[in-house]
């Protein structure tokens, strides 16, 4: 249903955050990629290991992070 699908998910303050980890759970079990992004907020309810443990991805902790801009920036960009 979902595979091939790149999804970004942004997990903010609040007792949400809880429930994206069965979110993101349940998209990778329909076949699609989840990119977390986990604010200051929602890592007060959540910590970045788990959402990355069922991500199977990295967590950004900022959205805009120039680091992972500079490393991505000579990769070829999908679609």
């Amino acid at each position: 249903m979902l595979t091939g699908r790149r999804i970004l998910l942004v997990i903010g303050g609040g007792i949400a955050a809880y429930k994206a980890l069965e979110l993101i759970r349940e998209i990778r079990r329909a076949g699609g990629q989840v990119t977390p992004v986990l604010t200051k907020g929602g890592a007060q309810f959540v910590t970045p290991l788990s959402a990355s443990a069922l991500a199977e991805s990295k967590v950004y902790a900022d959205l805009f992070d120039l680091t992972d801009e500079a490393t991505n920036a000579a990769m070829p960009q999908g679609r």
